[in-house]
């Protein structure tokens, strides 16, 4: 048995119970503010996680990777938090009516514990489809928010008991790092891997993939890597070898794709 085989029988082997998180690998639809119908183009073509830039002003959290693209009707409760809360309702507790959750990370543009203040005021109304995070523990629900970009990762630690979490790095995985507080780690694949999904994978980058895999599951930790070749080939390579969230800004190329495999959650 090769290496990376040997080292997926221990991870699915060594994996004695389900974690809170859906372990089948799915899309994530990278900026998905972008698409002509933010999050539901990423929702028809049954995604399962997007990712959406944030700024604050004048006490609104409006949508946009630029503030030259903000808009005063553009706003994460309008665009996301309505629509998903509309969406759990109407499909008996869960977004896609599948009972699996559904991951909403927000990537903070600037001015992290202003836009943390922000969302204090504006989650709880949204509180009976969220996940919740107490202490050490999780109780999961329909939709789990996590913030990435400018983190304000210690006064969401203060807070004994939150309705948002922190997008980590690899370095968590080795710090041992609360999952309740980084239920998510993020990288930049080229940080890791050179290869581009023009040939097959090489097994030296395969098994240091699989390696990064076990590391997450063992912690209990979602996985995603940013800038990961686009293409078919690696989304084949991610989703074998138990990358949580494969990124993609090609919503219909990946659903298309994905149809197509065993398991097509």
């Amino acid at each position: 048995m090769g290496i990376v085989a040997a080292s997926l029988a221990m991870l699915v082997g060594g994996c004695t119970s389900r974690p809170w998180f859906d372990p089948v690998p799915r899309g994530h639809a990278h900026n998905d503010y972008l698409h002509a119908r933010p999050l539901l183009d990423a929702l028809r073509a049954g995604f399962a996680s997007v990712e959406v830039d944030v700024f604050l002003r004048d006490g609104e959290l409006l949508v946009g990777h630029d503030e030259w693209m903000l808009r005063r009707d553009r706003t994460l409760r309008r665009l996301y938090l309505d629509r998903l809360r509309e969406r759990v309702q109407q499909n008996g507790g869960s977004v896609h009516g599948d009972g699996l959750p559904f991951l909403l990370l927000v990537d903070i543009k600037r001015d992290g514990e202003s836009v943390l203040r922000a969302l204090d005021e504006v989650l709880p109304e949204y509180a009976p489809m969220l996940t919740r995070f107490l202490g050490d523990q999780i109780e999961p629900g329909a939709v789990t928010i996590v913030l990435s970009g400018d983190r304000p990762r210690a006064a969401v630690a203060a807070r004994p008991t939150r309705y948002v979490a922190i997008d980590g790095r690899i370095q968590d995985l080795d710090d041992g790092t609360n999952v309740a507080l980084v239920p998510l780690v993020s990288e930049a694949w080229s940080r890791h891997f050179e290869w581009d999904a023009v040939d097959e994978m090489p097994q030296p980058e395969r098994a240091a993939l699989c390696a990064l895999v076990m590391r997450a599951r063992k912690q209990g930790c979602m996985l995603r890597f940013w800038g990961a070749p686009d293409r078919p080939l690696a989304w084949a390579a991610l989703r074998e070898l138990g990358v949580t969230w494969i990124n993609t800004d090609r919503l219909r190329d990946y659903a298309a794709w994905s149809a197509e495999q065993p398991d097509r959650r």
